[in-house]
């Protein structure tokens, strides 16, 4: 059985604010188990990382931050971000953050994953998988929805090529974004205006390993679309 426990009540979050302390204070010392996987908004890593800048800059901030520019619709730009993601405005945001700023995403998400499940392993002594995730668009359906960027402790995938299916045949291309999955789960208890930053999942079926969100990127050469 499969259950998602938000983690509510975390003070305004600060530049080199301590994540993990912060959850494990919130949730209690003993509320984590082996396999847990905390979904942790970007949103927060970011201010955390000090990763913000002044709201009359974002034309300029949009710019560092893309790779590339694809498209561009009145103020709204999608670009290709230098982490690979295809999203608007490279990914800088100016929802849930003092008002006259803006929030960057992290540098390195899979790092920012790594970092917070060694410290909670180091205060808690469980295994517990950590999920950064974003609200992004989709090319060819409305409407967001939460995906991962960054990934620590698990595999991203649920890989069933080589498997059988109820019919007996072979599957060749069936692979289930797992860590994408669990993002968009988490977001139903966290929402985007209750103050909410984290969840908790148990009891999903994840295969552990050293995965990262990097692996979900679709290489450019196998993008049909771009």
């Amino acid at each position: 059985m499969i259950s998602i426990i938000p983690v509510p009540g975390l003070p305004e979050i600060e530049p080199d604010h301590d994540l993990a302390a912060l959850f494990v204070e919130t949730l209690g010392e003993d509320f984590l188990r082996d396999g847990d996987v905390l979904v942790v908004t970007q949103k927060v890593v970011s201010k955390a990382e000090g990763r913000t800048a002044d709201a009359e800059t974002k034309k300029e901030v949009v710019a560092s931050e893309s790779r590339r520019m694809l498209r561009q619709v009145g103020t709204m730009v999608i670009s290709e971000t230098h982490h690979g993601f295809v999203c608007a405005n490279a990914g800088v945001d100016e929802s849930n953050i003092s008002v006259g700023q803006i929030a960057l995403l992290p540098v390195d998400p899979d790092a920012s994953a790594r970092r917070i499940r060694s410290r909670l392993e180091h205060l808690t002594g469980c295994d517990v998988k950590v999920i950064i995730s974003d609200t992004f668009g989709r090319a060819w359906r409305l409407g967001q929805t939460d995906i991962a960027i960054g990934v620590a402790g698990m595999q991203p995938f649920t890989d069933y090529v080589g498997t059988q299916d109820t019919q007996g045949r072979e599957m060749r291309a069936t692979r289930i974004c797992t860590a994408d999955e669990l993002a968009g789960a988490a977001e139903m208890v966290m929402g985007k205006a209750d103050g909410v930053c984290a969840a908790v999942v148990r009891g999903a079926p994840v295969t552990s390993g050293r995965g990262a969100a990097v692996q979900i990127v679709r290489p450019p050469g196998d993008d049909l679309f771009r």
